[in-house]
């Protein structure tokens, strides 16, 4: 049978909800780790280092040697890259010796870590890179010569090819919360109670974000998935 997209009286109500749930997660998200952040970047922590100097001493503590570190531009632009084995650090987290910059630099610490130690779920998103790199290019032109043609086949295909994108956000979920708490972990071990309520404030809000994404993400999956199944 032919593929249909469409709504009530020409108007998609779910298409339009899942974008106002994307809207609404996108910017409450993004405002509560500023406001994190922000707070957090008030208070000095109490070692006696930079952000960087302490990831340093992170990465020497689980016997990860080799790992470089570099300047980023921007604001929590923070991030770990395997292909150089460096952490990308922006100003406020190389530099500074706040608590938010301890939080943030010891977290990408926690990513070279699980690189370092082969922590499987980070393989399996290695694994995903390549393919998440095509499947995000194709999958709507896919998609969208489905629905010209009103070919169901090209439509399932484009949702498979999108299924890869919410597999790697689903992925991603463990990798940053186990990146969370090596850095909260080590930070209990070698900090102060302020440095750890801190830390695990401003690392819980920014893992918010990634959950905010993959269920956007699934949403997504769901509403086309349904959308084909109604015209089979």
């Amino acid at each position: 049978m032919g593929y249909y997209y469409g709504g009530y009286y020409g108007i998609d109500i779910a298409y339009y909800a899942i974008v106002l749930i994307s809207l609404i997660l996108g910017i409450a998200t993004q405002g509560y780790i500023k406001r994190q952040y922000s707070r957090w970047s008030k208070k000095d922590a109490s070692y006696n280092g930079t952000g960087a100097e302490v990831a340093q001493q992170m990465l020497a503590s689980n016997g990860v040697t080799g790992v470089g570190i570099a300047r980023v531009g921007g604001q929590l632009t923070d991030y770990y890259d395997p292909r150089d084995n460096q952490l990308h650090l922006s100003d406020e987290n190389l530099r500074g010796g706040s608590v938010a910059s301890v939080a943030v630099a010891c977290h990408e610490a926690g990513h070279a870590v699980q690189h370092a130690k082969g922590y499987a779920p980070v393989k399996i998103r290695t694994a995903l890179v390549p393919v998440v790199n095509f499947t995000q290019n194709v999958w709507m032109i896919v998609f969208l010569i489905g629905v010209f043609l009103n070919t169901v086949g090209l439509v399932r295909l484009a949702i498979l090819l999108f299924a890869f994108s919410v597999i790697f956000q689903l992925v991603t979920l463990p990798v940053e919360f186990n990146a969370s708490h090596r850095a909260l972990e080590y930070i209990k071990s070698s900090g102060q109670s302020i440095d750890l309520v801190g830390a695990r404030q401003v690392l819980t809000a920014a893992a918010l974000t990634y959950v905010a994404a993959a269920l956007v993400s699934i949403l997504q999956l769901l509403y086309l998935l349904g959308r084909t199944g109604d015209r089979d």
